[in-house]
């Protein structure tokens, strides 16, 4: 992985697509984000190459005249890579690379090298990386021709027979260090659980992004943060990074909103989910996309310029499911409202569980807000409490997390009249304060 040189170039490859069952938009939109998935990594794709067929081959994917047209092909461009628009088996793939002299990366391989080169916390790399190697192991005699060479048998193996194929030592080694990584990812699902535990009991209600990548997720987080009471200095500090590309961000972050007049949430934004996400990477990532099952509502975000969003939507419910993220409230997120229909808005409708919104421009925000709002206080009870002049920070937190409906400063502390959550009630009414 991460073969780029230190200069940056971007390596030239041919883009190569299979097509069987599919309808031919379809396919169509398959290739175009094949494109988009090469640019993220910064390949650069030279020229493209289709093949029509019943079924894939099981030798060489495409056929073996294809395969050879497909050497001649890399020949005249002087390609460097070839990607293919599937996920080949490790035979294919060994077949295939050696018909056309240059390494052949199919779709799953594609999107864990873009993965590698995002990864930033230490969490996410080591996903990352048990998901590389599980997908290498099974595919190590068609990486590296010294694989098929013996270990000698020199020393206190001499008398061990002809010794062990070196892909035997290889494949013992990483499934070593995936049970290494295992148990390293263990103890961080156990901190991360610690400090989900710390945020529940802030009181605050979680709410995650999720979403096809490249929706907006971050560009709407980086608004609402842009809306909240911190100063421009602390605000820019808080903000993701974000970028119009496929996988712009993988690291989970969690931010608090507190915008002025609205009730203060947790908001974390999560990988991006793709179409036929490799199965690795979703085991990979669990343990990070299980944050989802513990928010209080879903944001699924959603790019409703993109003619495929509907398709991009159902991607992300099955994938939501398949992670067991049920029964959780879900507010629909259309974003890029302004661009959808040349510039045509759409008009949001009261009591809907889908928004338009534009995180760019901030139109939508406020009916989002409201949204939010509106799932926030369903559970809220109005209760009267009284609070002790001694407990000001309880005092504090029901002011800044509930609506307070009258207050009275009375002799034995102060009298108050509040709609609150269940959560910060029962915190209350542990210091019998209820």
């Amino acid at each position: 992985m991460n073969e780029q040189s230190a200069e940056n170039e971007k390596i030239p490859v041919i883009a190569v697509g299979l097509r069987t069952t599919e309808r031919e938009d379809e396919f169509d939109h398959a290739m175009e984000e094949l494109v988009s998935l090469c640019e993220a990594c910064d390949l650069e794709v030279l020229a493209y190459m289709t093949q029509k067929l019943d079924h894939p081959d099981n030798a060489t994917w495409i056929g073996s005249g294809k395969a050879e047209e497909l050497a001649e092909e890399v020949k005249v461009n002087e390609a460097g890579h070839v990607v293919c628009l599937g996920n080949l088996s490790p035979a294919q793939m060994k077949n295939l690379q050696k018909i056309i002299g240059v390494p052949v990366w199919d779709r799953t391989n594609l999107i864990l090298e873009i993965f590698s080169r995002r990864a930033k916390t230490r969490e996410a790399r080591l996903q990352v990386e048990t998901a590389y190697l599980q997908y290498m192991l099974p595919r190590l005699s068609g990486m590296w021709q010294h694989l098929g060479r013996q270990s000698g048998g020199g020393g206190s193996r001499a008398n061990k027979g002809i010794g062990e194929k070196q892909i035997e030592l290889d494949r013992r080694q990483i499934s070593h260090r995936i049970t290494e990584l295992k148990k390293e990812l263990a103890e961080i699902e156990h901190t991360r659980d610690v400090q989900r535990g710390g945020r529940r009991r802030d009181g605050y209600p979680h709410v995650a992004l999720v979403g096809y990548t490249n929706a907006g997720k971050s560009t709407l987080m980086n608004c609402l943060l842009g809306m909240g009471k911190a100063s421009a200095d602390k605000t820019d500090e808080k903000k993701v990074f974000e970028k119009d590309m496929l996988f712009a961000t993988l690291d989970t972050s969690v931010r608090k909103i507190d915008i002025p007049g609205r009730k203060p949430f947790l908001l974390s934004d999560t990988v991006g989910f793709i179409e036929n996400i490799p199965h690795d990477l979703i085991k990979a990532f669990r343990s990070t996309l299980s944050e989802l099952k513990y928010a209080d509502v879903l944001l699924i975000v959603m790019d409703s310029s993109d003619p495929n969003h509907k398709d991009h939507k159902k991607v992300t419910e099955d994938t939501l499911n398949d992670l067991d993220a049920l029964g959780i409230p879900r507010i629909y997120v259309c974003n890029k409202s302004d661009k959808r229909d040349q510039g045509l808005t759409v008009k949001n409708t009261p009591g809907t569980e889908t928004v338009y919104i534009s995180a760019k421009t901030g139109y939508g925000i406020d009916d989002l807000l409201d949204a939010l709002e509106k799932i926030f206080t369903s559970g809220d009870k109005e209760v009267d409490l009284i609070i002790p002049y001694t407990a000001g920070d309880v005092l504090s937190r029901i002011h800044n997390e509930g609506d307070v409906l009258s207050e009275k400063y009375e002799e034995d502390g102060v009298h108050i009249r509040v709609r609150i959550s269940e959560i910060l009630l029962g915190e209350i009414e542990t210091f019998g304060f209820g």
